[in-house]
């Protein structure tokens, strides 16, 4: 099949995203590329505009990752939105692959493709859902008793092998292929989510629509991780836990979850030494500080 260059928009999110903003770029070069900018200072805008200037550049107060790429898809043209993050490139003609995939799908919202770390390696994006049994299996190390459970590891799909076609709950979110008909359907990513878990809420509220979110392991993506949020993890990451819990499942199932994560970031502080240690005592601070209302407002 001829490439089809007007079907699918890439949206890339940047805030410094040198030194892998132009390989990023480059990899979908030929598509129309919308970049959003949070506030750069690095040289990132420059390089764009010199290297990529067909790219249209938004640039916005730091929003966020979803009101990110909501601003870019707010612009684009295409029939399929291609959101990528700044410190990740497509592999060879992947894209193409996924968007022919995809619309051989026409019940397919969103589809992932296999993404690799850097070294060539396999970088896991398959997900499952919080739920209050799935965060004990996960910080309580539960799930290492028996990482090919499902019902022990369902965080990681049963250790899947991102070998197969499969549909699933939710996805690592720094390559997705979103169709521009159910992002209308169903909405743009909530904005509340500042950072983390906003991909686990849009995915979750294609398949409450009844559309499919699907993995596809014929196109790969190169992801670097952690580039693209300055690694703010920690206390982002559990801040987004409780938000989805809140929000799909109520505030007393996101207090239980905030108790069960305290305690467990506490045992684990005490196990690890270092600057691992030091980040589960930053988190477990955060999570005594308040209830979940307070950590959310």
């Amino acid at each position: 099949m001829a490439e089809r260059h007007d079907a699918v928009s890439v949206v890339v999110v940047t805030y410094n995203g040198m030194p892998w903003i132009e390989r990023c770029l480059e990899s979908v070069r030929g598509h129309e590329t919308i970049v959003v900018d949070h506030g750069s200072d690095d040289g990132t805008l420059e390089l764009v505009r010199e290297r990529f200037p067909d790219a249209v550049v938004v640039e916005q107060a730091n929003v966020g990752m979803g009101g990110g790429n909501n601003a870019g898809m707010r612009v684009a043209h295409g029939q399929w939105f291609f959101l990528l993050n700044s410190d990740a490139w497509v592999l060879d003609a992947g894209l193409v692959r996924l968007v022919e995939f995809a619309e051989s799908r026409p019940d397919a919202a969103v589809v992932g493709p296999r993404l690799r770390n850097p070294g060539g390696s396999l970088q896991r994006s398959v997900r499952g859902e919080p739920t209050l049994w799935r965060l004990a299996t996960e910080y309580l190390g539960i799930r290492k008793l028996a990482p090919h459970s499902r019902r022990l590891n369902a965080f990681y799909a049963g250790d899947f092998d991102h070998d197969s076609v499969r549909e699933v709950e939710s996805l690592y979110g720094p390559a997705l292929l979103v169709r521009r008909a159910a992002a209308d359907a169903v909405g743009l990513f909530d904005e509340a989510f500042f950072m983390f878990s906003e991909e686990t809420d849009w995915l979750h509220r294609f398949r409450a629509a009844g559309w499919k979110v699907l993995f596809f392991p014929g196109a790969e993506v190169t992801h670097v991780g952690g580039a693209s949020h300055g690694g703010q993890l920690n206390v982002e990451n559990l801040r987004g836990i409780l938000r989805f819990l809140a929000k799909h499942k109520g505030v007393r199932t996101a207090e239980r979850a905030r108790l069960l994560l305290m305690w467990s970031l506490r045992v684990r502080a005490l196990v690890f030494r270092g600057e691992r240690g030091q980040r589960y005592r930053v988190g477990a601070r955060f999570l005594a500080s308040g209830d979940v209302a307070s950590l959310l407002a």
